[in-house]
């Protein structure tokens, strides 16, 4: 497949290896609401708070939407966007392979862009995520009045590219329609919703040679053959093959009808088709149903009168499109470039869990208290159609200091649940969903894994807990029992130190591993 060629393309394949694991603090008093929602909005390089995810919630994001700057060549007032082609690609090339690392195995990702870095982002995102796990490029119109630019051509549209994380577990749901039902009618004969469809094709692809297996006959009410004739002459060919005709005669819904053709009594047969109990239809990819940048943005000075406007504001109706097509109420929500909160606010109002990571202040001077609105029942954006009430709630994170230092030593501050998730995703590349209540850390491929750590046991002296001895090894085993009873695979375990001989490690079918030195940060 080809590939993107940059000038710093070979440092920035391996920049995610650089990026420390940092710390994640909460500031209780910039959250709002319910604090066990299941939200979080972060403060901070969105590289490394990316990274800081990994260990609790690699493969657990169901759908990430991100607008990134768009490398316009002009200075926003939030965004620095006058970034060179080759930084801009720098800066997105470790940010999507944290992305995809983020996304579950029925994930999707969507990406706001323009004309300037689409067609670049394109082959990139067809390297990060597989060129076969690309759905479209949706087509949003972002300008619903003439404009007045000295200009000859000012573009009216930006895109949203779409990719699956894998194409074959796509969940992606149809947009409901009501208005399909007008083409259903009731009859004396049939009092359920119904229309009847020629099964002869008509069109392309319609003559006997297209599909010769297609030509056959059908017998009709009177004994007759019937065969797929066009009203020219010219022979044609069903819609249906042997097997689905068959289906629709013992199903009662192959339906024939009295015609005429050239003044002869002719029997024509149909498919009667049923209306579906909810209406549906393809999304289509046009998106000219969704609100505007202007709509967008008056909603925000309504909402956030004190505050500047964001200029790159997208409408909630769009982002409510991308989670009605891809998510369901409880799923999680990633929005790395998060901006005014948009996504956040959305998710929220529907049903979803968010994680939300900004930069700048303006996570502080839009963000907080937009989404501190939302949980208030704020009735701007899609609420009134979603009939959004209020509730809810978010936790607030900045980023802290690395886990591990500049040697890979384990800081003195980090504590046992931190500790834990890194442990079980270097060994296992899975989020950890434990509490920390326990040593056993869980169970992965006939293996199971123990931290003692930070007085996990109650005691930090060496007898106490920190340090594998019989006594130790005796509650871990204690604790698989209680989870597994008939377990018999391998153990890892994580100490300070250990007291049991290696003869002994070997005999139990126990791995060893000391810390900090064999604690390694998963790149």
């Amino acid at each position: 497949m080809p590939t993107l060629q940059w000038l710093t393309r070979d440092q920035d394949l391996t920049a995610i290896d650089r990026v420390p694991y940092r710390l994640l603090e909460e500031v209780p008093d910039l959250g709002a609401g319910d604090r066990e929602a299941g939200n979080m909005l972060i403060q901070g390089d969105n590289l490394d708070a990316l990274k800081a995810l990994l260990p609790f919630y690699a493969g657990r994001v169901k759908c990430i939407y991100i607008d990134p700057p768009y490398n316009t060549r002009s200075a926003f007032e939030h965004y620095d966007d006058n970034l060179e082609h080759a930084k801009w690609l720098a800066m997105m090339w470790p940010r999507l392979q944290l992305l995809r690392d983020l996304l579950s195995e029925d994930g999707s990702i969507w990406v706001s862009i323009d004309d300037r870095e689409g067609h670049y982002l394109k082959v990139l995102m067809d390297e990060l995520f597989g060129r076969g796990n690309f759905v479209t490029s949706f087509v949003w119109q972002k300008v619903d009045s003439p404009n007045d630019n000295k200009v000859s051509i000012t573009p009216d549209h930006e895109y949203v590219l779409c990719y699956e994380k894998n194409i074959e577990s796509s969940g992606f749901k149809k947009k409901g329609d009501s208005s399909i039902l007008n083409s259903y009618r009731v009859s004396e004969e049939e009092p359920r919703l119904h229309r009847d469809r020629l099964i002869k094709k008509n069109g392309a692809n319609s003559l006997r040679e297209d599909r010769p297996t297609m030509f056959f006959e059908i017998v009709a009410p009177d004994g007759t053959a019937v065969f797929p004739i066009h009203d020219d002459g010219r022979e044609a060919n069903w819609a249906f093959s042997p097997a689905g005709i068959d289906r629709l005669r013992s199903e009662g819904r192959l339906i024939w009808k009295r015609r005429e053709r050239s003044g002869v009594p002719i029997w024509v047969p149909y498919a009667r088709e049923f209306a579906p109990e909810i209406p549906t239809r393809p999304h289509p990819t046009i998106l000219l149903d969704v609100k505007t940048s202007r709509q967008a943005k008056a909603h925000q000075r309504a909402l956030l009168p004190d505050v500047e406007a964001f200029a790159t504001v997208k409408p909630e109706q769009l982002i409510q499109r991308v989670l009605e097509i891809a998510t369901n109420p409880g799923d999680l929500i990633l929005d790395s470039f998060l901006g005014s909160g948009t996504t956040a606010a959305v998710a929220q109002k529907m049903g979803r869990r968010y994680i939300g990571i900004e930069m700048g202040d303006h996570a502080l001077t839009h963000c907080v208290p937009r989404l501190s609105k939302v949980v208030d029942g704020e009735q701007g954006g899609i609420s009134e159609n979603v009939n959004w009430q209020g509730g809810g709630g978010f936790c607030f994170y900045r980023l802290g200091q690395p886990a591990f230092d500049a040697e890979g030593r384990i800081r003195e501050s980090i504590r046992f649940p931190i500790l834990a998730a890194h442990v079980w995703f270097s060994e296992t590349g899975m989020p950890w969903s434990g509490k920390g209540k326990s040593p056993l850390l869980g169970f992965h491929n006939e293996r199971a894994f123990a931290l003692l750590y930070n007085g996990i046991l109650g005691d930090k002296t060496p007898k106490g807990g920190n340090v594998l001895t019989r006594e130790t090894l005796q509650i871990i085993i204690e604790k698989i029992a209680g989870k597994k009873c008939d377990f018999k695979g391998a153990l890892t375990i994580y100490g300070e130190a250990s007291r049991l001989s290696a003869s002994t490690l070997a005999r139990k079918g126990i791995v060893f591993k000391q810390t900090p030195y064999e604690v390694k940060a998963r790149k």
